[in-house]
C-alpha cells in the first residue's frame, strides 16, 4: 500500500462536477494498493495517518494530530502510485492491484479508518471515476508512506 499524505487547510472531490467528498482542516491521502495488501497493512496504515503529528503547535513545532486541530481526512484512490516509469516512456501498473481487487481494497480500508478515527470526519471520493481533485497547501507538507 502506498500513500501520498498532503497537509491541507482544505479539499474536495467532484466528480461530474459535484462534490462527492471534502474536508477543511487536514490530509488529503492518495492511495494505491498493490496485490499483497492485507488487512493489517490496512489497520497499520490507517492508525499511521491518524496518529501523525504533523500540525503545528503554538511553538511551531509539528506536535499536533489530526484530532487535536479537529482535522478530518480525504482519502482518494490514486493506482498511479503503483506506476513503474523506469523503462520506455509510458508507465507500467502491473504493481497495482487489479481493479475488482482495489476496489474491496479502498472500501475496506475507508471503513477500517472510520472506525478508528472516533470523531474524525473520513470522506471519499469515487473509486475508478475522473475525479477532479482540489485542495490548498497547509505547509506544503507531503508525506509519502508505504506498507
Amino acid at each position: 500500500m502506498r500513500v501520498v499524505l498532503q497537509r491541507v487547510s482544505r479539499g474536495a472531490v467532484r466528480v461530474a462536477g459535484e462534490t462527492v467528498g471534502e474536508v477543511g482542516r487536514g490530509l488529503v491521502a492518495l492511495v494505491g494498493f498493490a496485490p499483497g495488501d492485507t488487512d493489517e497493512t490496512l489497520t497499520w496504515m490507517a492508525d499511521k495517518i491518524l496518529g501523525l503529528r504533523v500540525f503545528s503547535d503554538a511553538e511551531d513545532k509539528m506536535n499536533l494530530g489530526l484530532a487535536d486541530v479537529n482535522g478530518g481526512v480525504l482519502v482518494v484512490s490514486q493506482f498511479t502510485l503503483y506506476g513503474d516509469a523506469s523503462k520506455g516512456r509510458r508507465p507500467s501498473f502491473i504493481g497495482a492491484a487489479p481493479p475488482e481487487q482495489a476496489h474491496a481494497l479502498y472500501d475496506r480500508f475507508v471503513a477500517v479508518l472510520r472506525e478508528r478515527a472516533g470523531a474524525i470526519p473520513i470522506a471519499t471520493g469515487q473509486f475508478q471515476a475522473m475525479m477532479d481533485v482540489e485542495l490548498v497547501n497547509d505547509g506544503p507538507v507531503t508525506l509519502i508512506l508505504e506498507k
